[in-house]
């Protein structure tokens, strides 16, 4: 490892200080050493001129698949993928198989972490045993072995008392309850969005009222508690009114947005392609629009890849058995910025800002900033680089990407994790 790393001439972009201008970064070891104009020698130079240098992006919303389903994603495969993405710290999602539900299965997970060395690899547990939305799980042990959250992902807790009780006890070990908002009841045995396309396709519909009604619902449960509660994935203009009603009354909630969601509509799926298959599902333009909106107004407090890597055999069954998920971990930086910094929505320090500091915080981790001391976790990206997302290329196990050949701009130059240069282009 190299004991020092000089990163010269670069747009330094860290919202979490107030800093965006030319200057240097001093890596030591591990941590900040300075920044600020440096001329002392050092052997290990980065010319950074005409690139971003950015506090390591953060994804708090991945699936990695260990354990139970390697074939498709490891972690090591997984954590190559993320530093190849410019993540220095991705979260991983409890359902697997079987799911992390107590201090063995987060202890497991930062093992194979460990020993991948690529990138920092947190986990959430499972808020219910089995996911199965009956029984609390282990929250307690799982928060003392290090687990940032708790969400029965892929599956919404239907039962509003296992919620209740949930949130209470994530309180006492001051984590975040993160939630798939998905009412059952409404979802039934739907594979898209509900609408015209679903009708004309003869494929069974998810209502985005299945979203909403258990956003609405667990809205009142924040309400009641006042406990911390992040909102997964949303995808509805119905959700983004409840959240900036949620917000306009000051309640501790936050909420996440896909590139999926922001790029990708129901018509889509019109040639039967389950590459297009996501749950919740692509929705309408009127959707998309609406949730470029909250981005713009400050609503929306995270943005994350829900990276679902899955089986080509898997994704070429038909669409109705085919399962839910888009791998799209690689070419995320890139995604967002065609839908949100190419349409003037956001500028790159408000999008920095949405992949680094404000993800630190929803899972209450030290990151997300180049703060002299702080460990040194950097992503340097060149923003006018154009190229071809390939899914051939990815370091991922799996290929399920509906992007493979879209021209993209923005792209990672070097991956810093803990001092050491873990990614270069």
């Amino acid at each position: 490892m190299n004991s020092e790393i000089l990163i010269k001439n670069g747009r330094l972009i860290d919202p979490a200080n107030g800093i965006d201008k030319e200057c240097d970064v001093l890596i030591a070891d591990d941590k900040i050493a300075s920044v600020g104009k440096v001329e002392k020698p050092v052997q290990k130079i980065i010319d950074a001129t005409g690139k971003l240098v950015t506090p390591g992006l953060i994804d708090i919303h991945v699936h990695f698949r260990e354990p139970g389903d390697e074939e498709e994603e490891t972690i090591a495969s997984g954590s190559a993928a993320a530093v190849a993405a410019g993540f220095t710290s991705v979260v991983c999602m409890p359902n697997t198989k079987p799911p992390i539900e107590n201090e063995t299965d987060v202890e497991y997970v930062h093992r194979k972490a460990r020993q991948a060395r690529k990138t920092h690899v947190y986990t959430m547990g499972a808020i219910t045993k089995g996911r199965e939305g009956v029984e609390l799980a282990e929250m307690g042990f799982m928060a003392e072995a290090g687990a940032v959250g708790f969400t029965d992902d892929g599956s919404g807790v239907q039962d509003p008392a296992v919620m209740l009780r949930a949130l209470k006890y994530a309180d006492m070990f001051d984590v975040v309850i993160a939630q798939h908002c998905q009412d059952n009841a409404f979802a039934g045995n739907g594979v898209m969005n509900s609408g015209y396309y679903s009708t004309i396709l003869g494929l069974p519909g998810i209502d985005p009222l299945a979203e909403e009604a258990m956003l609405w619902r667990d809205i009142q449960l924040v309400r009641k508690t006042n406990v911390r509660y992040h909102a997964q994935h949303i995808s509805t203009a119905g959700s983004v009114e409840l959240i900036r009603a949620a917000k306009k009354d000051s309640l501790p909630i936050t909420c996440e947005v896909t590139p999926h969601h922001l790029l990708l509509t129901e018509e889509c799926c019109a040639e039967y392609d389950t590459n297009y298959k996501v749950n919740p599902p692509l929705r309408s333009a009127k959707d998309i629009e609406a949730l470029k909106e909250a981005i713009k107004e400050g609503l929306v407090d995270a943005l994350v890849t829900d990276h679902g890597p899955h089986l080509q055999s898997e994704k070429e069954l038909e669409f109705l058995a085919a399962p839910f998920g888009i791998a799209s971990l690689e070419c995320a930086l890139a995604l967002f910025v065609k839908a949100l910094i190419e349409p003037g929505i956001l500028d790159w320090p408000g999008l920095v800002r949405l992949m680094t500091e404000n993800p630190a915080k929803i899972i209450g981790v030290d990151k997300g900033t180049l703060g002299v001391g702080k460990q040194a976790d950097v992503t340097i990206i060149d923003p006018k680089a154009e190229y071809e997302i390939d899914v051939n290329r990815f370091r991922s196990k799996s290929r399920n990407c509906p992007y493979h050949g879209w021209k993209v701009t923005g792209k990672v130059e070097k991956t810093i994790v803990g001092g050491e240069i873990r990614f270069e282009a």
